[in-house]
């Protein structure tokens, strides 16, 4: 048994610490929110983010950076990107340094273009780290359904700890050496997941919505490529499969943002009404300056950011995409 700190009571988190619980770790769950500290201690549940789940009596829930990290053998951190640094920051002075380090987390930072393990190596300096990423719909998990995932690390050792810590019968969990791939696949799907929404929105039919997966992969590929990212790693669990469950599931918060964007509700008033990020918001700037940065075409990104953030009308940046030149595949 481990003594494992999940940090960042959503969803995802939740979702993570009732399955390390279930593999009879330790668990401290750290909760940004205070007011949900007392309720789901109280209530042994999530009402807020993960509704109808019970928390086993292996989970502790607490606010305090010194309660969760002071004893813990490894942190995971399962916060939105863009609030990532500052979360780290608070466990700066109190993480173990054998502690080993585990992101969850899908995005680019949008101010520094960073993506999660370089915030962390900043933040937490010294210790080993890999991230996870893959298709896993929290809600699905929660319920008890079998998924896969992924671990990544440059250092073999670190992934393998992490492996152990979370696999069981019902989450696979397989190594990786490619973290910078990993990181990228489960971040930038996110953005293409927004583009599936709105095509789904508009009714465009499944003939479309395959064409933009298989489009942004090859986008996501491109620019995981000019970055360093391994080839082969997009089509794994953490590329091909996180983008494939992405961009069809309505559990998405992604694809969630789209569907609305098609029936022309803008974005202040999408995310108003989300009680998690949807993490493909920011990343869909962050991903168009790594394009322009790389010098890669990024065409279904960049109609995203126009949806986003200048009021482009759905049905005219699905057609734009759909009149562009014609290349070989």
């Amino acid at each position: 048994m481990s003594r494992v700190a999940v940090i960042g009571a959503g969803a995802w988190g939740t979702t993570l610490a009732i399955l390390l619980a279930e593999n009879k770790h330790a668990v401290t769950l750290w909760a940004y929110e205070r007011d949900l500290v007392p309720e789901m201690a109280q209530r042994r549940e999530n009402v807020r983010f993960l509704p109808g789940f019970p928390l086993s009596p292996n989970i502790t829930i607490t606010a305090e950076a010194k309660d969760a990290a002071a004893a813990a053998e490894c942190l995971l951190f399962v916060v939105p990107t863009q609030f990532l640094r500052a979360t780290a920051c608070r466990f700066t002075a109190t993480v173990r340094p054998e502690a080993l380090i585990i992101s969850a987390g899908k995005g680019i930072e949008d101010k520094t273009l960073q993506l999660p393990l370089q915030i962390l190596a900043e933040t937490l300096p010294g210790r080993e780290a890999c991230c996870l990423s893959g298709p896993n719909l929290s809600a699905e998990i929660a319920r008890g359904l079998p998924a896969a995932a992924v671990v990544a690390a440059r250092d073999e050792v670190a992934a393998k700890k992490a492996q152990g810590l979370l696999l069981m019968d019902r989450f696979r969990v397989y190594t990786n050496d490619d973290p910078t791939g990993v990181q990228l696949g489960g971040a930038l799907k996110n953005v293409i997941a927004i583009a599936a929404g709105v095509a789904d929105g508009l009714g465009l039919g499944d003939n479309a919505k395959a064409a933009l997966m298989v489009r942004g992969s090859a986008e996501i590929t491109r620019l995981g490529a000019a970055l360093g990212a391994k080839k082969e790693t997009f089509a794994g669990l953490s590329g091909v499969g996180d983008l494939i469950v992405t961009c069809s599931s309505r559990l998405s918060r992604n694809h969630q943002v789209g569907e609305q964007l098609a029936k022309g509700i803008k974005l202040k008033a999408i995310q108003a009404g989300m009680k998690e990020v949807a993490e493909g918001v920011p990343t869909a700037l962050a991903a168009r300056a790594l394009g322009e940065k790389h010098q890669i075409d990024l065409p279904i990104t960049t109609e995203v950011c126009r949806l986003l953030y200048e009021d482009k009308e759905p049905l005219r940046a699905m057609n734009d995409l759909l009149t562009r030149l014609a290349t070989s595949e």
